[in-house]
């Protein structure tokens, strides 16, 4: 039965960022993921992980310098010693929090389009992964790549489920997995039954948001209903992140739960 996490990056934006903890237990979710949330202290997030009764199943790496437009730094020639840096740090909220899950964005290529270009990216793409993956092992935590689309993100290197499973295949270590977003995939390929069906074995989490806006999963032009249904019938037992913009309200925008049999429990 499908278990949701709710990404505290996007929901409960009616409270500040510590108060969402208490918010997500109170709308009735057992976990939670974020994106970036480094400007708070591991203990500090704990406490209020550990006061919400949460768990916490996903964070991202450091994205590097947001502000300047990076989104991730693991395929960016040149910056292997900050991307380095970045995952002891993300490593350290992890064991923090326990939380068994990075997400390791790959970032922003100017000259995307470019072959040669790629071609290094890629190459750094891989190397910095190898290291990460060695340094998240010892701690038995998986990492996760994601394909993202660039109509929300411009210029960003990794796009397709196929490329990421491609890296993943090159990287070739148990620890690292692909972080399939339905709403991303949809924009950028569309066809998911046949691609959850086709990698599921290789996904390490997955997150939904409606298309094209963003908003609530009942909202759009995918049927998550029927990608629930066919996660529960291909055995998957991870977390469902909800990752989307409520548009009236968080609370207000949960109404779409009340037709999943297992709703926000875990």
């Amino acid at each position: 039965m499908p278990r949701f996490s709710a990404n505290l990056s996007f929901l409960f934006g009616e409270v500040p960022f510590l108060d969402r903890f208490a918010e997500a237990a109170r709308a009735g979710f057992n976990a939670v993921e974020f994106g970036s949330a480094y400007d708070h202290s591991s203990s500090e997030l704990a406490a209020r992980l550990a006061a919400s009764g949460l768990k916490q199943v996903l964070i991202n790496a450091p994205p590097g310098d947001f502000a300047a437009g990076d989104r991730g730094l693991a395929a960016i020639p040149g910056r292997e010693h900050e991307f380095a840096a970045s995952i002891i740090t993300a490593l350290g909220y992890a064991e923090a929090l326990s939380c068994p899950r990075i997400h390791v964005m790959a970032g922003v290529v100017a000259d995307i389009a470019d072959q040669a270009q790629r071609a290094r990216c890629r190459s750094t793409f891989v190397r910095n992964l190898s290291f990460a993956a060695r340094e998240a092992e010892a701690q038995g935590v998986t990492l996760t790549i994601e394909p993202i689309n660039r109509r929300d993100i411009p210029g960003y290197f990794l796009t397709t489920q196929a490329d990421a499973h491609s890296i993943r295949e090159e990287v070739g270590v148990p620890n690292l997995k692909v972080q399939m977003d339905f709403y991303h995939a949809q924009i950028v390929e569309g066809d998911l039954s046949v691609k959850l069906r086709r990698w599921l074995e290789h996904i390490g989490h997955v997150q939904i948001a409606g298309v094209p806006g963003r908003n609530e999963p009942d909202r759009g032009e995918v049927n998550y209903y029927e990608i629930f249904a066919l996660l529960d019938e291909l055995g998957y037992d991870g977390w469902i992140g909800c990752e989307y913009r409520p548009l009236h309200g968080t609370a207000a925008g949960l109404a779409w739960l009340d037709r999943v049999d297992r709703g926000r429990g875990g």
